[in-house]
């Protein structure tokens, strides 16, 4: 098991061996901590998705240190060089090109083999492109964390279909081209609800965009570069089943003129991944 004791957040003048999940600036490169400059500078290697972006970040604070790429295509070749060196007391440090390591970026696959081999790993907290987004819609914070949406837009379609399921809050990941090809299938899954659209955050050119789902309409070129999306938690004023979209409604109308409530409900369920009372309410309510 890795440690994550009192002793180790306390630390102030000592840096230890072992793993830090290091958080870096979403865009504006002073949105870093004290904490962080620190532990980049006490660093013997400090672990980068991509070196050139980094040492942008790296040179603002004059921080001098030994640099390896390490990213999606070389994480598992890199996994004994990279634990062999903390077993030698070295401080290693993983920073991703923005945020949080690990989330929606390489890094699982280390921070695994390092609680298996029972190596300590500390995380610097910081930036967070998912919490930022979050905390400027105004939507409710119990939410559901997607990460990126798929690449094809069959698979998009089914993923969407599941999240609209859930009554919290939904936050995704996904480049402005992609969105403008999906966001039929938004304005299908999410209609009663928000969208929060977060563009380039803390950047120059930072962007918000909040707009009921339905209402939502977006010019060619007006998004650019990659998304924060938030969609609104489901209004709670209202029957699960009145969230049902028209489309499934109609198929369930068709079904109980020649099957039984159980057969319909059975095989909507099935069919839509769509829970099994919400489907028996709304037949309930079309036999009453």
């Amino acid at each position: 098991m890795h440690k994550l004791s009192k002793e180790n957040f306390n630390h102030i003048n000592e840096t230890k061996p072992g793993l830090y999940l290091v958080s870096t600036p979403i865009g504006n490169l002073e949105d870093i901590t004290l904490r962080a400059i620190k532990v980049l500078k006490y660093s013997d290697i400090i672990l980068c998705e991509d070196t050139r972006n980094s040492m942008k970040l790296l040179n603002r604070y004059n921080i001098k240190k030994k640099l390896i790429s390490y990213h999606k295509f070389n994480e598992k070749k890199k996994l004994k060089e990279i634990t062999d060196l903390i077993n030698k007391n070295k401080i290693i440090s993983l920073i991703s090109d923005a945020g949080t390591p690990t989330i929606s970026d390489p890094g699982k696959i280390l921070v695994n083999e390092c609680i298996k081999l029972g190596i300590n790993i500390y995380p610097i907290p910081g930036p967070s492109a998912l919490i930022s987004a979050l905390s400027a819609s105004g939507f409710s914070d119990k939410s559901l964390f997607y990460g990126f949406l798929p690449d094809k837009k069959n698979k998009i379609e089914n993923e969407l279909k599941k999240l609209s399921n859930f009554q919290y809050s939904i936050v995704f990941f996904i480049s402005s081209k992609k969105f403008l090809k999906v966001f039929d299938l938004v304005k299908i899954f999410f209609s009663d609800r928000k969208i929060f659209i977060a563009k380039e955050m803390t950047k120059l050119y930072e962007k918000y965009i909040q707009e009921d789902v339905s209402k939502l309409n977006i010019k060619e070129g007006e998004l650019k570069g990659e998304l924060t999306v938030v969609i609104s938690n489901a209004s709670a004023d209202k029957k699960d089943f009145q969230n049902l979209r028209e489309s499934v409604k109609k198929e369930i109308k068709e079904m109980l003129k020649i099957y039984t409530i159980k057969d319909t409900v059975s095989f909507i369920s099935k069919k839509e991944t769509i829970s099994k009372k919400i489907i028996y309410d709304y037949c309930l309510k079309l036999k009453k």
